[in-house]
């Protein structure tokens, strides 16, 4: 009897793509199990927002095949389209309305059955009851972040992007953000995440795909990127390295020099 293997959520080899004489991809390859967290780490310019945007037919591809949900981003454009959903770096809501008016207006326009139930199970699932029936301009980051992911799953995509969720969040609102994430993959949704921080891969990844140069050099658990590097005693005690220290000795000192003159 053989068992059935299941193709991964995602599936990306050999990616490639360029600006003019900016080569921005230069053989990406990765995969993304079903109901995991898979987080793409990388600097400013790293190439993450582009991968992002080819498996989600925005953008094509030089070279190179990648699939999402078994279908063909090329190939299968409008059968990937149905099955994800984008949330990109900043919310897209509509702060004229209240929080459960953005939710309805999503589900009306996606011409789904029943919208204010499709709302009010979003409502509940991402803790905005006290704050459904204000306008989201009163809302705060973490809460205008919530809304805007719970509006990209009205129509169980299977899998959603999300393009640096937190950028601009402050520690709070940052941490609001990752309960909701935890929260999708414990549905059974597959993640993507782009991220330039590493505390936000080490708390939500199930792999950790460290993108330089447009390529990506390592591909792991948060154990085995940290295996890595040897480890470091002082009077007999073991030292783990820091997720800085590990993606730091990766990519070089050229990006640790970078990251110190930003500061």
């Amino acid at each position: 009897m053989t068992t059935q293997v299941q193709e991964p959520a995602i599936h990306v080899q050999g990616l490639e793509k360029s600006y003019k004489k900016l080569e921005v991809l230069r053989g990406v390859d990765f995969d993304v199990e079903r109901g995991s967290i898979f987080a793409l780490l990388g600097s400013n310019g790293a190439g993450k927002t582009t991968v992002v945007k080819i498996l989600s037919t925005l953008l094509k591809a030089d070279a190179g095949i990648a699939s999402v949900n078994g279908f063909d981003v090329a190939a299968q454009a409008a059968d990937v389209r149905a099955s994800i959903s984008l949330t990109g770096q900043f919310a897209a809501v509509d702060e004229i309305l209240t929080g459960r008016e953005n939710l309805v207006l999503v589900a009306q326009l996606r011409h789904l059955k029943d919208p204010d139930a499709i709302a009010d199970d979003l409502i509940e699932r991402f803790a905005l009851i006290d704050a459904a029936a204000r306008k989201v301009s009163t809302y705060s980051g973490g809460m205008c972040r919530r809304l805007d992911i719970a509006m990209s799953l009205i129509g169980n995509s299977q899998v959603i992007f999300l393009d640096e969720p937190t950028t601009g969040l402050d520690p709070e609102a940052r941490i609001e953000v990752w309960q909701v994430v935890k929260e999708l993959a414990k549905h059974g949704t597959t993640v993507l995440l782009t991220t330039q921080y590493l505390d936000e891969a080490e708390q939500l990844a199930d792999r950790i795909g460290i993108l330089h140069e447009g390529r990506i050099i390592v591909n792991g658990t948060l154990a085995e990127l940290k295996d890595l590097l040897p480890p470091a005693k002082v009077e007999y005690v073991e030292k783990q390295p820091t997720p800085e220290e590990v993606f730091f000795a990766i990519v070089g000192d050229d990006d640790k020099d970078e990251a110190r003159r930003r500061q």
